[in-house]
């Protein structure tokens, strides 16, 4: 086969064009069934293949005919030995990933700044995971990736490890030195899984950092929607044969993907991994000079400030994806949320995340010099409008401790609990998550002690405005804790 063909969406044409009579779901038959209104918006194309697995257009859960042309083609692409479709997210994918590689009391290294699906993932299998405190940032107050160094002291500190995970890149778009950290894993004979949601176009230009794949991971959950011009909830799975079972990855991804896949949604990653793989290394090429000219325009405007390769000083800020646009605002005297709120409504932009002192712009395929250029125009509105407040103001990276883990997230997770005023929680243990989503970093996992000094971190996110998510009572006046009330320890 070649890069240039895209077996399952031709598949879907020429089924489609046969105009067979449907007896079966999904039951709008080609949009006929459709409320008239949604029908003449989405139009007939994308509802004449909205189809199920009958046999002519293969199964998601046992390929044995386009789709598996189609998820071969895409290992190839992305360097791997199998690739699996994922129409689940990234979210699914790095649920089977982590479920593929530890079980119940299981140890897993990773990464403090963590999604919140690789923690479900954990509380699903049982697994306990033992943290690392990624790189902080003192300049832009964020977390960065986890040093080779850490790994390595983790590993000593606990050599029964089952699997360590990795993020590449991260969301703010940092790399660590991966090569490096897949050799030190890999020297124990335990496998290295990554979460590369926020890393599809990395492999496909030379000017980015290494994929998860070639740095030599064992498997990476890669979202092709976020940046790689496929349609939102597409995703792949990359598995590279060795330490991990492919047919294992089958089994543990088809008990967790639902049996009605959605045929558009496969259509687009195929489609996605023939431009990636034919005219990715031009595209991106593009994306890059706009965000070369973006970052260095962003930096000459008063009081703002735009990361680049200057933070690149360590195993852990190794290299970096220049498309991501990481702006700091704090100089201005207003917050990133502040930010995002002012050029929602004095702009129309809306950007990618904001934290407490930065705001986050990504550069992708669809960009060009116009949307660059309004980009521009409004930050440099913005700067004038807080001039009067701006002042050079000191950053405080306020990142609490990890919390202790008194027991496994699982059996926290469905233990006898009881909910008590947050402020009262000091020393009991938590039973659910609390996180700050974007980018979704757990505050608490269930099974953590609650400490004053977190409560503190939770009401200050509150206080700025930033999205603190995951409690069952959404004003966060309580939190539900296992009714053990004291902590053991």
């Amino acid at each position: 086969m070649s890069q240039l063909e895209t077996p399952l969406f031709d598949v879907l044409l020429k089924h489609r064009n046969r105009h067979p009579i449907q007896f079966h779901i999904p039951g709008h038959k080609k949009g006929h069934g459709m409320d008239p209104a949604f029908r003449e918006f989405v139009g007939d194309n994308v509802l004449s293949i909205d189809l199920i697995n009958i046999a002519p257009l293969d199964d998601l859960h046992s390929p044995k005919g386009a789709i598996k042309d189609a998820q071969a083609l895409a290992a190839e692409a992305f360097g791997a030995d199998h690739t699996f479709f994922s129409v689940q997210g990234t979210s699914g994918a790095i649920m089977t990933m982590i479920l593929t590689v530890v079980g119940p009391g299981d140890k897993i290294l990773v990464p403090r700044n963590v999604h919140k699906s690789i923690m479900s993932a954990i509380v699903f299998a049982g697994a306990i995971p033992i943290f690392i405190h990624p790189e902080v940032d003192s300049e832009y107050g964020i977390s960065h990736g986890i040093s080779a160094e850490a790994v390595e002291k983790a590993l000593n500190a606990y050599p029964d490890a089952k699997a360590v995970l990795v993020i590449n890149p991260t969301y703010y778009g940092f790399s660590a030195d991966l090569k490096r950290i897949v050799e030190i894993v890999h020297r124990r004979n335990i496998p290295v899984v990554v979460d590369e949601a926020h890393g599809v176009h990395i492999k496909f230009h030379d000017e980015l950092p290494y994929s998860a794949m070639e740095a030599g991971a064992d498997m990476a959950a890669t979202s092709v929607h976020k940046l790689g011009g496929s349609m939102t909830q597409t995703s792949i799975l990359n598995v590279r044969e060795g330490l991990v079972s492919a047919k294992r990855v089958q089994a543990v991804f088809s008990m967790l993907t639902t049996t009605s896949t959605s045929y558009p949604l496969l259509a687009s990653l195929d489609t996605a991994r023939r431009q990636l793989a034919i005219h990715g290394y031009d595209l991106i090429g593009d994306a890059l000079r706009l965000a070369k000219d973006a970052r260095k325009r962003i930096n000459q405007i008063p009081h703002l400030k735009c990361a680049g390769k200057e933070k690149l000083h360590s195993s852990a800020t190794y290299d970096m994806d220049p498309l991501k646009l990481l702006i700091s605002v704090k100089d201005l005297g207003i917050s990133g949320h502040q930010a995002e709120e002012w050029l929602r409504h004095n702009a129309n932009i809306e950007v990618e995340l904001s934290d407490l002192y930065n705001i986050l712009c990504l550069v992708t395929l669809a960009d060009t010099k116009k949307e660059i250029n309004l980009l521009i125009n409004a930050l440099s509105r913005m700067s004038k409008a807080f001039d009067s407040e701006a002042a050079i103001t000191e950053t405080v990276v306020n990142v609490p401790e990890i919390p202790a883990l008194a027991m496994s997230p699982r059996d926290a997770f469905y233990a006898d609990t009881e909910v008590v005023p947050l402020a009262e929680a000091d020393n009991c243990i938590c039973a659910e998550f609390i996180m700050v989503y974007p980018p979704g970093i757990p505050i608490f996992i269930p099974g953590e002690i609650i400490t004053q000094e977190n409560i503190r971190y939770i009401q200050m996110n509150i206080e700025a405005g930033l999205p603190v998510q995951g409690p069952e009572d959404t004003t966060l006046q309580t939190i539900r804790v296992i009714k053990e009330r004291r902590a053991i320890i």
